[in-house]
């Protein structure tokens, strides 16, 4: 992106080795990184940090991965904000569902970083 400020990248996992790998990985590009572990505090500290990116694990506490996509693509203030959902399900019927409720991208786990880099870069240009 050739935007003068860095792309704000909002981590939403309840696996802490994830979380870490993800932010580092996400610091090591020059992005902002909020880091949370449940679907309520990652609609919390969107309404804060106004994320370009949410990399937001489906299976979490209080609110599931789908809950909070739909919540963020509910709200207009989200409409700039790109969602990748992270996931150990794979089935068809589970990707179709986070894509219907506005997902821009579904990537089961184990995932590669090189690859999520790459996807990242697709659906940011």
């Amino acid at each position: 992106m050739s935007e003068t400020r860095s792309l704000r990248v909002l981590i939403a996992d309840d696996e802490a080795n994830i979380v870490i790998s993800l932010e580092y990985l996400m610091r090591k590009e020059g992005y902002q990184v909020a880091t949370v572990a449940d679907g309520e505090a990652a609609l919390k500290v969107a309404a804060q940090f106004s994320p370009d990116l949410v990399l937001l694990d489906v299976m979490m506490p209080r609110k599931s991965g789908y809950e909070v996509c739909e919540a963020l693509r509910a709200n207009p203030a989200y409409a700039h904000s790109r969602i990748i959902l992270l996931t150990a399900c794979g089935r068809d019927s589970d990707i179709e569902r986070g894509m219907a409720l506005g997902a821009d991208a579904y990537v089961t786990k184990p995932f590669s970083p090189r690859e999520l880099m790459r996807k990242i870069r697709t659906i940011m240009t």
